[in-house]
């Protein structure tokens, strides 16, 4: 018994760490997780089961065909299970992140998987142009904080959307970026979004902004 407790104290003291120290390096400016940490982003958080790899994809009502977006995707955490869940219904992801070292570990997982329903996109949510109306899906699992213009971003998004399509942001508050969900639907409202299915809790939750069918709902 003191052996498993020690280990879960091990492991919460371990996210603690990196969470102040990644908390503090972002102070001034916010930073994307940096690429020699991808080891502790593929990791499904013990803690916070909504934002587990299973949870959200449970969570984005995939159907066959379908095209799905992840931005700020790291080391394919999420990316992965996707394109795995699509590869037999005729569906696709874009894997986007800054860094290209993300996008590698992103790639060696496909390779291994022989998953060949994924492309990759480097770049950023302030510089980047992505294609209008062509995603059914989009995801920000514990990035938004990370942008520095998030209203850009989210109005960025939702032209890339299909009308009915929606936009999954995950946040947990172990995460130095924690958005809360008021924040996360007021951004949403901004950029034309209205406000979707809410799963998990303040402290770990996903919630869904969905792009109105038609502009009139706007």
């Amino acid at each position: 018994m003191m052996e498993i407790l020690t280990l879960v104290g091990g492991i919460v003291g371990l996210f603690l760490l990196i969470g102040i120290v990644w908390r503090l390096s972002s102070r001034r400016r916010s930073l994307p997780c940096p690429s020699w940490l991808r080891w502790f982003v593929e990791l499904d958080n013990p803690f916070a089961k909504t934002c587990r790899a299973e949870t959200i994809l449970q969570h984005l009502d995939l159907r066959p065909g379908m095209t799905v977006l992840d931005v700020g995707c790291g080391p394919g955490r999420v990316a992965i299970p996707i394109a795995r869940h699509l590869a037999q219904q005729g569906g696709d992801v874009v894997a986007m992140d800054i860094q290209e070292e993300m996008l590698q570990r992103v790639r060696e997982k496909a390779l291994k998987e022989n998953l060949t329903n994924i492309q990759f996109l480097q770049g950023d949510m302030e510089r980047v142009n992505l294609e209008p109306e062509r995603f059914d899906r989009a995801l920000l699992v514990t990035v938004l904080g990370e942008i520095p213009d998030r209203e850009a971003a989210l109005r960025e998004i939702f032209q890339a959307l299909k009308p009915g399509g929606f936009l999954s942001v995950s946040e947990m508050i172990f995460d130095p970026h924690f958005q809360s969900r008021d924040t996360v639907a007021r951004l949403g409202l901004s950029a034309g979004f209205r406000e979707g299915h809410f799963y998990g809790n303040r402290f770990a939750f996903t919630l869904n902004l969905e792009k109105p069918q038609s502009s009139a709902n706007t």
